[in-house]
């Protein structure tokens, strides 16, 4: 668990006013996407919107067809993480396979009475962890998907009336395959809310197909020149980036007016939240980052808008494609944003 009292932290969090805060939050992503391409190929767009989700400290829902590397990509964002220095640090990756019959004690830990003791000890599982990989979500019972809920949502578990506190890094990458629905429980759009994005993976390229052959043997482990990086560094660039990347009023306005319009589109039944607005600020901000800008533009916008968004609709009787539905809303405002013209730091 975080300890306010942790000298690397506090050194760490020092940083995020000085004028290299940024350039530092960089070089950890840069390392961590270094090593997530070394063990994925052929999947640097959703290499880069993971780091952006961590980064804004937010969840990301998968779509995926089976064997498409979703248990690889996870692991390999866990192995960024140095393991910590004592036994109660956290382990950078577990991995939930949901299944009808599952529990929400089989994921959030039981409290067990000790004998020799004569005591009550809680035992945590497996969503004590820094990266969660929730395989197939939507195959377990809402009573569970409820329980990863509130985790996800106040980063805590509650047992026996008893709340206990995740780690500040808790990230959650839930997959769900968009084609066998049989014997499945839908995510309710509250459970969806609760997603930073969605992301659809697609097959890769013949290129990228045959790289994954030809090096299967040597990505089996990172090397050298690929170094990791810590909990606190990655706590620090999130600091980092929520104080010296701008974010001006008129990107506010303009997450506004995409909501509005999203909201009265004929082909939405049930519109965004505000709550998805104030998400996309600081997943905003890491891509901005990332990009090499202290501001957030209107490129951000346009980029992200669909991945935040899309997921949270209702679509109306005949409308099929969310994404779409989104990105001819989100037209409009950002063309007036262009052509507000801003330069600088926004």
């Amino acid at each position: 668990m975080m300890n306010e009292t942790n000298p690397i932290l506090a050194e760490t969090m020092n940083l995020i006013a000085g004028p290299n805060a940024l350039n530092i939050a960089r070089d950890v992503a840069a390392r961590m996407q270094a090593r997530l391409r070394w063990f994925i190929k052929g999947r640097d767009a959703v290499i880069d919107m993971i780091m952006i989700a961590l980064l804004a400290d937010g969840h990301v829902l998968l779509e995926d067809y089976p064997g498409s590397g979703k248990t690889t990509l996870a692991k390999a964002l866990g192995d960024c993480l140095i393991p910590g220095p004592s036994d109660v640090d956290l382990p950078g990756f577990r991995r939930i396979q949901f299944t009808p019959d599952l529990l929400p004690s089989d994921i959030t830990g039981v409290t067990v009475f000790e004998a020799d003791s004569n005591t009550f000890d809680f035992r945590r599982g497996p969503i004590f962890a820094h990266i969660v990989l929730g395989d197939e979500i939507n195959r377990t019972s809402p009573k569970v998907q409820s329980a990863m809920l509130e985790a996800m949502a106040e980063k805590q578990v509650t047992v026996d009336n008893v709340s206990h506190p995740l780690d500040d890094l808790f990230l959650v990458i839930a997959t769900q395959n968009p084609q066998d629905l049989a014997g499945t429980y839908p995510l309710p759009v509250a459970q969806l809310d609760r997603f930073l994005f969605k992301i659809k993976m697609d097959y890769i390229d013949r290129d990228a197909e045959i790289d994954v052959l030809n090096s299967r043997t040597q990505r089996q482990q990172a090397p050298e020149h690929l170094p990791r990086v810590t909990r606190e560094e990655v706590l620090g660039a999130r600091a980092a980036i929520a104080h010296q990347v701008a974010l001006s009023p008129l990107i506010n306005a303009c997450l506004v007016d995409i909501a509005r319009a999203i909201r009265s589109s004929p082909e939405v039944a049930q519109g965004i939240s505000t709550r998805s607005l104030v998400l996309m600020a600081p997943a905003m901000q890491a891509a901005a980052m990332m990009a090499g800008r202290d501001f957030v533009s209107e490129e951000d916008v346009a980029r992200l808008a669909p991945y935040v968004f899309a997921h949270r609709l209702s679509l109306a009787p005949g409308a099929h494609d969310a994404f779409s539905v989104v990105k001819n809303c989100v037209a409009g405002p950002v063309e007036a944003l262009s052509r507000a013209t801003l330069r600088g730091p926004r």
